[in-house]
């Protein structure tokens, strides 16, 4: 089976929820929102990722910054996996 992937920044703070009191809890309360935003689309969450991203600073300089990402995915709507090479098919670290 291929799949289509999504990636989406993770939410950077906490919003305001009903029984949230923690920063902890406010955080958890705004990553659960986006998990159930996706969930309704029909993505399926897959992992949380920490990635490098070249930025530029001022005229000529750049920095590596690091990005919180959430990696969803879903089945493909179209192609057969069988258009695919075998190694292509197949996602390493999934079981």
């Amino acid at each position: 089976m291929s799949y289509e992937y999504q990636v989406i920044p993770a939410p950077e703070r906490g919003r305001k929820a009903r029984g949230a009191k923690t920063p902890d809890a406010r955080y958890a309360a705004a990553l659960a929102e986006v998990l159930n935003a996706q969930s309704a689309e029909g993505w399926e969450f897959q992992r949380a990722e920490v990635l490098p991203s070249q930025e530029k600073q001022g005229l000529t300089g750049s920095r590596t910054v690091y990005v919180n990402v959430l990696v969803f995915r879903r089945p493909a709507s179209g192609g057969s996996p069988s258009a695919l090479p075998a190694a292509a098919a197949e996602v390493p670290g999934e079981d």
